[in-house]
């Protein structure tokens, strides 16, 4: 299980590590995390001036209240480790998280952990600060991932990566995020979501979807955002501002269920205690109450407090 401390992730945007202009916007949106792109976003003739403007852009800041996180391009090609070296030692002391693309192995992971600590040693930074976040974009690496998962004290976040794993599997399809032609009953990602699921929550990870291409239909975005919600996921990417505003209220509870659960949580520890009677279960209005109750309302309570909720209604013990 990791002990990192969760940072809420409902929105990650992203940006072309390329790009100053982008950048910069990327600044003033109200997104939970930031990551500039040096991998699929940068061309390959861009990606050594991508490096400078990085690291330039992280330590002239301007990010409050965000996650920033760098993410490289993958081990099989010949960028990865200039861009680790490069970034983090440019800026490592204004980063939170190094994204790793196309994971397929553990190996994979325990070389950038390693990388990492050898920069962070060498420049005096504190050793084990910067995070991972592992993107699933293969068959290979949804096979591994239970093994990636537990490869470094450092993962934070498990990351579908929708377009290179639909090509990965020979998906019918073409639109990123979308049903594949034919597949009229449930959901073709249905396995590879609660695989990743599953394995962030064995061990203590975020887990965070992919983006959704078709930018224009915000509609359809917020189907695509609604299912993994829906399933505990705890965000998804954002590629443009019109995404922003959606995914925030859809991987942030409704007021009234943020306020029953903070009410379950008042009632159940005052049943629980001598002056409710020492009850392991009770009533709230007309709901049976219990440690597993209390458990759900946790959840939901937690992701509302990192949205910066605040309970309308309050709940009082009987007289």
């Amino acid at each position: 299980m990791s002990t990192r401390t969760i940072r809420p992730r409902r929105s990650t945007l992203a940006v072309p590590g390329s790009n100053p202009k982008m950048i910069d916007k990327a600044r003033s949106l109200d997104v939970d995390a930031v990551f500039l792109d040096l991998e699929d976003a940068c061309a390959p003739n861009a990606k050594a001036e991508g490096r400078k403007i990085i690291v330039e852009s992280l330590r002239e800041g301007g990010f409050d209240g965000k996650i920033r996180t760098v993410r490289v391009n993958d081990w099989t090609t010949p960028w990865t480790y200039r861009d680790v070296v490069d970034v983090v030692e440019g800026a490592g002391d204004a980063l939170d998280c190094i994204m790793l693309p196309k994971v397929q192995d553990a190996a994979q992971v325990r070389a950038l952990d390693m990388l990492l600590t050898q920069i962070e040693k060498s420049t005096g930074l504190d050793v084990g600060r910067i995070g991972i976040e592992a993107q699933i974009e293969t068959a290979a690496g949804l096979i591994a991932l239970n093994e990636i998962a537990q490869a470094s004290d450092r993962i934070e976040t498990l990351i579908f990566g929708p377009a290179d794993f639909m090509a990965s599997i020979q998906m019918k399809s073409l639109v990123v995020g979308e049903q594949p032609p034919g597949y009229d009953v449930g959901d073709a990602y249905h396995h590879i979501l609660m695989t990743i699921l599953m394995a962030a929550r064995a061990h203590g990870l975020q887990a965070i979807d992919g983006p959704y291409l078709q930018i224009r239909d915000v509609d359809a975005f917020r189907r695509s955002a609604q299912r993994t919600a829906a399933l505990g996921f705890d965000g998804k990417w954002v590629l443009h501002p019109t995404q922003v505003e959606v995914i925030n209220e859809v991987f942030s509870p409704g007021q009234a269920d943020f306020d029953h659960a903070e009410n379950i949580l008042d009632a159940y520890e005052w049943c629980t205690s001598e002056a409710g009677g020492s009850r392991g279960a009770a009533m709230l209005g007309d709901e049976m109450i219990d440690e597993a109750s209390r458990k759900m309302a946790l959840v939901i309570s937690g992701k509302g407090r990192a949205a910066g909720m605040t309970r309308t209604s309050g709940w009082q013990p009987p007289e």
